[in-house]
């Protein structure tokens, strides 16, 4: 007699939407990358998922098999909405495990495609085969379709409705939500000019022998300083709820990266103080690339940011007042390195300065806990060897 499989056996577990940054309450599926039977791994990508700032692929935690998708693709959910549901992999014997999937040699299921690819190449009546797929080995994916996107013969499609773009959507969701900062916050904001002339030699010497695309830009060196100084400052690194201060278990700095497309996306960097200068690099150039390629991924994309950094000075601004972005209770704005007269021991010198501004929360510091802070955070970038 066959063994029968347990309750254990077929224990099951939902991936839900995830929080994609907190100013996210919805997204919807652009695109699945698995489809049911599929077994996935801890960290593989099984989703694209719009939000109102950008595409991100999401990653599954832990292994599984898929046995129900869920939430069909352009559907708008709230964050925690089960999207599909999967048997544990842990769990699954041999007896129970179905046998693997196999398609003829030319038909069109041999040909590598995600879900919502086929759905749209049957509707379409186009053959897989005769598409150059983009995904993953070859992969067709739903935008390869577009090309072959043609009506009937004979028939006027009818005009498309206007719909914003992802910039005008994105632009909206940025403005509703500092909208909210602006009429919720009680901002204070305090000012320092800090010397970079120390800092420029430091990283002229660290950068020497490295190729370009390895050398370390200011901005990685502006971001490890704020994350040094919050950790010193921890009333400004945390989060306002349910009429409290919670202050961060981590320093966990969300970064301001803007898009070439208008609008800007905020990944965070998880833990920013024990990082190295080179690590934050690492992380920066991460971000900047994949943000700007549209590959950013949910990991990323952190709800738990505890305190955020802008830089505009590489934009042209010399000067940034930037508006906290809530739950946070604090921003750090850096503007334009410029070379300006300086008084250095008695004498009137040119020197690289650049502006750094803070914004916080009045109902969680004052001015003078700011100030401490500033003065932490602009020792850390004159004297970068601390």
């Amino acid at each position: 007699m066959s063994e029968q499989p347990t309750a254990a056996a077929t224990a099951s577990f939902d991936y839900a939407m995830p929080s994609l940054g907190a100013d996210m309450d919805e997204g919807s599926v652009v695109e699945w990358l698995v489809e049911v039977g599929d077994r996935v791994e801890r960290g593989q990508i099984v989703a694209r998922v719009e939000t109102e700032k950008s595409d991100i692929d999401i990653e599954i935690w832990q292994p599984g098999v898929v046995d129900e998708i869920i939430v069909p693709t352009r559907r708008v959910v709230p964050v925690g909405t089960p999207l599909m549901r999967l048997r544990s992999v842990d769990q699954e014997s041999s007896a129970t495990r179905p046998p693997p999937r196999r398609a003829p040699v030319g038909s069109r299921e041999h040909v590598p495609a995600t879900p919502l690819a086929r759905r749209l190449a049957a509707e379409r009546d186009i053959a897989l085969g005769e598409i150059v797929g983009s995904g993953p080995g070859g992969a067709v994916r739903a935008r390869d379709l577009a090309t072959q996107d043609v009506a009937p013969a004979g028939t006027e499609p009818p005009p498309p409705e206007p719909a914003p773009t992802r910039s005008e959507r994105m632009r909206t969701a940025i403005a509703d939500r500092m909208s909210r900062s602006n009429r919720d916050i009680p901002h204070y904001r305090l000012e320092r000019t800090v010397d970079l002339d120390a800092l420029q030699r430091h990283l002229a010497a660290v950068n020497d022998d490295r190729p370009v695309a390895e050398r370390i830009v200011p901005a990685a060196a502006f971001i490890r300083a704020v994350a040094r100084a919050a950790a010193r400052h921890g009333e400004l690194n945390g989060t306002w709820s349910d009429g409290g201060f919670h202050p961060g278990t981590a320093v966990n700095v969300s970064v301001a990266i803007s898009l070439r497309t208008g609008g800007l996306v905020t990944p965070t960097i998880a833990e920013a103080d024990r990082l190295s200068l080179d690590q934050t690099m690492e992380r920066l150039r991460d971000y900047t690339t994949a943000a700007r390629a549209g590959t950013l991924r949910s990991e990323w994309m952190r709800a738990d940011s505890t305190i955020t950094v802008t830089n505009l000075g590489e934009r042209g601004a010399d000067l940034v007042h930037g508006l906290i972005s809530p739950p946070e209770v604090a921003l750090v704005g850096f503007g334009r390195v410029l070379e300006r007269p300086w008084v250095v021991d008695g004498r009137v010198v040119p020197r690289p300065l650049v502006e750094i501004t803070l914004g916080a929360d009045h109902r969680a510091t004052d001015g003078a806990v700011g100030s401490r802070f500033l003065a932490t955070l602009a020792r850390f970038l004159e004297e970068p060897d601390r």
